[in-house]
């Protein structure tokens, strides 16, 4: 059986007696694979590799560095078809899906490439008498990733680039769901012509994410997951001194007002709600129709779109989505759709049952729609992430307004409506990292930031763009004065004023 080892030194490495976990095909339900769980040990080889490495590294100047990710991005789009059905063998997304994960991680390579311009500093001539202020921009040295099965490639696409770019080395500990893209692009780093060890991919679970937190040779750790998990990830790590950036869970909300294009939104919340088996931290798995007429008008739209929607096997070209990823997740998903019937909500699609002919042992589930859920409930409250959406039904748009704004959750948000003046009052308004205007995914391009507010973000710094450099790299500050001749000044017991 195939084995997913660690990426150390620049190749793949095993470690005799390791602890194994089994990687599904989401598809079929059959172990594929066996991922090694690495120990504290492998953790500490992956550090000692990287320290190694970091300051050649570093001392290479930002063009030639940025030249290794020019050459990286034309691997990545030469290797995209390959790449894309090796992440949805492990993750269950569909091709064209895959094809996306990679895309978006790749946009953020490309913008990495800028990094010279990026990393520039300021400079102030004359601050005072014979004195001149600069700064310069400095990375921090080795650094990690911890990433979610849900992206295998955007998201530690999202952290390598820019942390790379900056001069830092970096430890990777992804998903063991899914863990074989990212050795993958750890080796097409190499053949772009990274050195070895400025980038190790360490294999694992609990145990490896506690080693990364509690080494004392990393500097800052970038964390995607749950927000449980992250909130932990970011105690533990910011109590060690590390520079923390940690990104959360979510509840997105679409909010649809009376004079929305209800076709067009339709369209668009079927994607996002669906889009992926829901397993997006984007995903938008609310729909608040403001007004009853909005609600009865948009509620039979909704019903005909997700019947027509095809669940298929990854492969199938012509399937919206596929399975999800793990036999323990769809029970999840499955517990979380009884509690919506027992809490009281109209269970108006259940997508539970769903079995495909001749993959009876995937891990499907056909698309699910709720009505009059109540924000009360706890299947509201919580983040399912699967193919699941809930109608909440808002009286009007301040209402509309206060239910994602409460919520404990504040990734994202959308509004859908043709009112200039409603949309640029709820974008102002509303408590949330990410909005959306007619956008139902409203994630933001390379080159702004990535983030959410409340439980769905920990920490100062979003996920790449400037941010993504201010994180990974520390600011030094020079004040330097030359003398002039031999001409000395007199003693000063005051504090320097540049007066």
């Amino acid at each position: 059986m195939r084995q997913v080892a660690h990426f150390i030194d620049g190749r793949r490495q095993s470690v005799d007696g390791s602890r194994l976990g089994k990687v599904f095909d989401p598809n079929t339900g059959l172990t594929q694979a066996q991922v090694e769980l690495g120990e504290a040990s492998v953790v500490a080889a992956a550090v000692a590799s990287a320290r190694k490495a970091q300051p050649a590294w570093a001392a290479i100047n930002p063009q030639r560095r940025a030249r290794v990710l020019f050459e990286f991005k034309r691997l990545l789009e030469r290797d995209m078809e390959p790449l894309a059905h090796l992440l949805a063998s492990e993750h269950g997304k569909v091709i064209s899906d895959a094809k996306g994960d990679i895309q978006r991680g790749l946009d953020v390579v490309e913008f990495a490439c800028g990094i010279p311009h990026l990393l520039k500093g300021e400079y102030t001539e004359g601050a005072g008498p014979g004195i001149d202020v600069y700064s310069m921009r400095q990375p921090l040295g080795v650094v990690a990733g911890i990433t979610p099965f849900n992206f295998p490639a955007m998201i530690p696409l999202w952290m390598l680039a820019p942390a790379l770019a900056c001069g830092n080395a970096f430890i990777l500990k992804p998903s063991e769901r899914d863990p074989s893209v990212p050795v993958r692009l750890a080796e097409l780093l190499i053949e772009a012509g990274l050195p070895e060890g400025v980038l190790n991919v360490v294999q694992g679970d609990k145990v490896a994410v506690d080693a990364i937190l509690d080494h004392p040779d990393i500097r800052a750790v970038s964390f995607v997951g749950s927000s449980d998990i992250a909130q932990y990830v970011y105690q533990k790590g910011a109590a060690s001194g590390k520079r923390m950036q940690c990104m959360g869970g979510a509840k997105n909300h679409g909010i649809v007002l009376p004079d929305a294009d209800l076709d067009q939104a339709v369209a668009d919340i079927m994607g996002a709600a669906y889009g992926s088996a829901g397993e997006r931290c984007m995903a938008l798995p609310v729909v608040v129709p403001v007004g009853d007429k909005t609600a009865e008008a948009l509620r039979p739209r909704l019903v005909a779109a997700a019947e027509a929607l095809r669940v298929g096997v990854s492969t199938d070209a012509e399937a919206h989505f596929g399975p999800v990823v793990s036999a323990a997740h769809k029970a999840r998903i499955e517990d979380y759709i009884q509690m919506g019937v027992d809490e009281g909500a109209e269970l108006v699609l259940d997508g539970r049952g769903f079995s495909l002919q001749g993959s009876e042992g995937g891990y499907f589930l056909g698309p699910t729609l709720f009505d009059y859920v109540k924000p009360h409930m706890k299947s509201y409250q919580d983040e399912i992430f699967g193919p699941v959406l809930q109608m909440v039904r808002a009286r009007t748009l301040d209402e509309a307004i206060q239910l994602p704004s409460r919520h404990a959750y504040g990734n994202g948000v959308a509004i859908f409506t043709r009112n200039g003046e409603a949309a640029r009052d709820f974008a102002s308004r509303v408590e949330v990292g990410m909005v959306g205007i007619n956008v139902p995914i409203p994630v933001p391009v390379a080159y702004h930031s990535f983030g959410g507010w409340k439980r769905s973000g920990f920490g100062d710094l979003n996920q790449y763009g400037m941010d993504g450099v201010r994180f990974y790299t520390r600011v030094k500050t020079v004040t330097q004065k030359w003398p002039r001749g031999d001409v000395v000044t007199d003693q000063s017991f005051v504090i320097p004023t540049m007066s």
